[in-house]
């Protein structure tokens, strides 16, 4: 964004030339491919805020078709800038309680008014089970099953019936060969705006029935801000871990939840049920795209 100022104030000489790999949406998986030797292929989904949900989706299907035993998979983004900032406000996506703003980001809550950008990274290494247990790897959790849907209902808005996102809800179970009875937790997109979190109840009380009602929710960006692309697979790390440790995320600033949203919502340290876990992450962004995991313990 920089190269634009340079640009204009001092030329085209002056633009550095770095700066086609840097606006380069496939930078951030060449970079890791350069780094590991990894020849397999280096892809990347660009999927809005559903980006790094989809990428272990495109990864478990290398898996299942023999076409990797490893992948790493996951998303990266650092749009803390003038312009996206300015960009999202504009639209009214961002919340305006700048006087206190660890107290903004505040899914699920009657006063929430919009998300906090955050950005970050966050990455895991899928594969083959045989293949892992072969290399004596520390295996955290399975990844169960995944599915995609686009909701095909406007660029930014979801779907205020949540059709898409129950299609996805569902889909994943379905091949994970999970039902809704096994689900113990969600890591839920729950991005603190007035439009984006109904949908999403609507979504989960759709595909899981009366069940959602005993279903531990958190709802993560609470804390961390919403890191877009970068958010799924950082949702996804905190989920393995949740499931691992069996102890559910916190979920902040839920002060007066909204009634129209009557989820199970971990505001408190909870531990998760002894047993096996299945616990779902889900991912929804900007141009109707859905993308949903289901993890398992081990």
């Amino acid at each position: 964004l920089d190269a634009w100022d340079t640009l204009r104030e001092k030329g085209p000489r002056r633009v550095l030339p770095m700066t086609v790999p840097m606006l380069m949406p496939n930078g951030p998986a060449a970079a890791v491919s350069l780094d590991l030797g990894a020849r397999a292929g280096a892809h990347t989904p660009v999927s809005a805020c559903a980006s790094g949900t989809e990428a272990l989706h495109q990864g478990l299907e290398l898996i299942r078709s023999g076409k990797a035993d490893v992948v790493v998979c996951g998303g990266a983004e650092a749009a803390i800038h003038p312009m996206p900032i300015a960009a999202f406000a504009s639209m009214h996506a961002l919340s305006r309680r700048n006087d206190e703003p660890e107290l903004a980001s505040r899914p699920y809550d009657t006063n929430r008014d919009g998300f906090v950008m955050g950005e970050g990274a966050g990455a895991l290494v899928i594969e083959a089970e045989e293949h892992a247990l072969a290399r004596g790897a520390r295996i955290y959790a399975e990844l169960g099953g995944t599915s995609v849907t686009a909701d095909a209902y406007h660029i930014t808005a979801p779907d205020p019936e949540g059709l898409g996102a129950t299609r996805a809800l569902k889909a994943a179970l379905f091949d994970a060969r999970a039902q809704a009875e096994d689900v113990v937790h969600v890591n839920a997109h729950a991005t603190s705006t007035p439009v984006g979190d109904k949908p999403e109840y609507t979504a989960l009380k759709a595909a899981l029935g009366s069940h959602v009602d005993q279903v531990a929710v958190s709802a993560t960006k609470s804390q961390t801000g919403h890191l877009l692309g970068a958010s799924g697979a950082v949702e996804a790390v905190m989920t393995v871990l949740a499931i691992h440790e069996r102890k559910a995320p916190v979920t902040i600033n839920l002060d007066d939840q909204d009634p129209e949203i009557p989820l199970d919502v971990v505001t408190t340290a909870r531990d998760l049920p002894s047993g096996d876990i299945v616990a779902l992450s889900n991912s929804f962004g900007f141009g109707g795209h859905n993308a949903v995991i289901v993890l398992r313990s081990v």
